[in-house]
């Protein structure tokens, strides 16, 4: 009775161990671009500028205030004069007014706050940035969708191609392929049809910017916490030096 209750334990924990692996196989690989990520501050000022404009319209980002920007070389008068459009105060924080029903209602879902998005995004196909590089890439006209748009990263997303106006207009052929399971997988590939007012490579270096103050906010202290990283590592290196020759100083009489 007792090998008979091992037994089934052991499979039981196999079958725990491996279904992860068994989902994820079963599952349609994601492939994502890198995402040029920059910590150059006027890269930064570049995806705020792009940010405040095309997305607080309906995303918030509310652990973040407005006068944190100063921390990427936006001056307060800058701050005040040309993002200041969702507050009052430049020490409040990036909210909106739309409420989460109101975005429902609209989109079908309420537009999640933007603050820890590149975080949230990262998974085994790639980062949080790369899914956000790709994915606000590949929008295209899809007169199914109550927007108008589809995204071939996330199909049938609620969400409108804000920066369209920037990219110009994509279609989507659509192809259907074997899986290699007897079973059938979706396809798109996409045509640029309807020019932007920015080429393709200023279209890119847009969302790399954008991207890149997503990460930022996200952790607007990561540099500093690597900085910071590099000189605990430093002092800990030289204790270690000191602790061993210390030791060795200690032991050698009585060894």
């Amino acid at each position: 009775m007792k090998t008979r209750a091992m037994k089934f334990v052991k499979r039981l924990f196999a079958a725990a161990l491996f279904a992860p692996v068994v989902a994820m196989a079963a599952g349609a690989a994601l492939h994502l671009d890198k995402a040029p990520v920059s910590t150059d501050p006027a890269a930064l000022q570049n995806g705020a500028k792009v940010f405040i404009n095309y997305c607080l319209n309906c995303h918030s980002a509310s652990f973040v205030r407005y006068n944190r920007l100063k921390d990427i070389g936006l001056s307060e008068d800058l701050i005040k004069d040309n993002l200041l459009f969702t507050a009052d105060k430049i020490g409040e924080q990036m909210k909106i007014a739309m409420t989460r029903d109101n975005g429902k209602a609209w989109f079908g879902a309420a537009p999640p706050d933007l603050t820890l998005v590149a975080r949230a995004r990262s998974s085994e196909f790639g980062s949080g940035a790369d899914w956000l590089y790709t994915y606000l890439r590949q929008f295209y006209r899809d007169p199914n969708r109550p927007t108008g748009w589809n995204n071939k990263v996330f199909e049938n997303v609620g969400m409108p191609h804000v920066l369209w106006e920037l990219q110009g207009e994509q279609v989507g052929h659509v192809e259907e392929k074997d899986d290699g399971h007897g079973g059938k997988i979706k396809e798109v590939s996409l045509e640029l049809v309807k020019p932007g007012v920015q080429s393709a490579e200023e279209y890119d270096k847009t969302v790399a910017d954008l991207v890149s103050f997503l990460v930022w906010m996200g952790e607007p202290m990561a540099e500093k916490r690597k900085s910071i990283g590099v000189i605990v590592l430093i002092f800990l290196a030289g204790l270690f030096v000191l602790s061993y020759a210390l030791k060795k100083n200690y032991w050698k009489d009585i060894h």
